[in-house]
């Protein structure tokens, strides 16, 4: 498909389609050979039906590794939401009052895709610019490096080096765009096109919208993953939420409507029983992984939080088991220099290498034409009321059914 067309599929999209915005503005557009190096809107220009103050604005970084990255600011008057277009639409960070959902990454720059270099350390060149709070894993592939097969372009079988979490993250989006929904209630929409196609590959687009209401607590994510090829595609996504302080401390807890919780490996169970449970900062520590399968409400949704020791701050994120039907629990409780933080990680499988993965049947295809969606809606929770509501929810999800703690790694 021509990319010049992109940009008019919104009728292939999950996301609710404003038929009259109160503003629609395009920041990127690879199609029409367009970029706004900055632009802002505001409630100061644009009055809408709401006693929020809210606003957006994107403009380009400078210095260092981070030239020319383009970063977006959406501020709904609760919630405050950097986006890094440049760095496949990830999710820097997001603010309201004290709870930030991120963390503090040993990388301080937001990387510029042009100074990564996906191959290298083995294959972890991924983590030289790893510090968003929400990347993607993904497209092709998501998990570890590792070695897999492919078909060459005279039809042989060959073998392929996998790296770290796939290329998704490091591509800048080809289409950018902002839309203010006057409602009621009014929304603040940003939609973004991020392509990993190449001749002889895979031919996979990811049409993304981040969206909130002015004054709201929540946010979503609403993604489409399509296949352009003529042939069936494989594909991976793992939504990779990275959390440290406040909500990690000493006495966190991670809750969540589970069936089973399997170790990731020997190390992760070492203290399977206690995958729930957080301590503070400890240097030396190794990274712990578990696998949990998540259970589904009535209406097929579930359910994963994060809160700190005191219980009167959280973050939750709901889903469609059905779209994601894996959750990683990621624990790297390192000394606060190397990296301390956890990841709460919706996805189609789990982070081993796509090999293993397929040979569990964790690996989707997507047939010609076809289009996946997902979706995540991500709530900030900063009193014990609103902690407690949301812990009954997974409560309530969870209800009599038992989790199962696997002694032995993921096969």
């Amino acid at each position: 498909m021509d990319p010049a067309n992109y940009k008019n599929q919104t009728f292939t999209l999950p996301f609710s389609v404003c038929v009259n915005p109160a503003l629609k503005q395009s920041l990127t557009s690879a199609a029409n050979r367009t970029h706004l190096i900055s632009w802002s809107v505001s409630h100061r220009e644009l009055p809408l039906a709401t006693v929020f103050p809210w606003s957006v604005k994107k403009y380009t970084l400078c210095g260092g590794r981070q030239a020319g990255v383009d970063v977006i600011e959406i501020d709904n008057g609760r919630l405050r939401l950097m986006l890094v277009p440049t760095r496949g639409m990830s999710i820097l960070r997001v603010d309201s009052g004290d709870v930030r959902l991120g963390w503090d990454s040993p990388v301080k720059e937001v990387v510029h895709p042009q100074f990564i270099r996906l191959d290298s350390r083995g294959g972890l060149g991924w983590l030289e610019g790893f510090n968003e709070w929400l990347v993607r894993c993904g497209l092709e592939w998501a998990g570890h490096p590792g070695k897999d097969q492919f078909q060459n372009n005279v039809g042989e079988e060959v073998e392929l080096d996998l790296t770290l979490h796939g290329k998704i993250g490091n591509i800048p989006a080809s289409e950018v765009e902002v839309v203010i929904e006057a409602g009621p209630p009014p929304r603040i929409v940003v939609r973004g096109l991020v392509e990993e196609h190449m001749f002889y590959g895979p031919k996979l687009s990811l049409w993304t919208s981040i969206s909130m209401e002015i004054g709201g607590n929540t946010f979503r994510v609403e993604d489409a993953v399509m296949n352009h090829g003529a042939h069936d595609q494989e594909f991976q996504i793992i939504y990779h939420a990275n959390f440290g302080p406040p909500l990690l401390e000493p006495g966190s807890q991670f809750l969540g409507a589970v069936e089973r919780v399997t170790p990731f490996n020997a190390r992760a169970a070492e203290n399977v029983a206690d995958f729930a449970s957080y301590t503070g900062p400890r240097p030396g520590f190794i990274e712990q992984v578990y696998c949990l399968h998540p259970l589904a409400d009535t209406v097929g949704q579930g359910m994963i939080m994060l809160q700190n020791a005191l219980g009167d701050r959280a973050v939750s994120m709901a889903f469609p088991v059905a779209q994601l039907p894996c959750v990683t629990l990621w624990k790297n409780l390192a000394a606060e220099a190397e990296g301390y933080v956890t990841g709460l990680e919706p996805g189609t499988g789990f982070p081993a290498t796509r090999r293993r993965e397929r040979a569990a049947g964790r690996v989707p295809k997507l047939k010609a034409g076809e289009t996946r969606h997902f979706a995540l809606e991500v709530a900030i929770h900063v009193n014990r009321a609103e902690v407690a509501a949301a812990a009954a929810r997974v409560r309530a999800i969870q209800g009599d059914r038992p989790v199962a703690l696997d002694a032995q790694p993921l096969a």
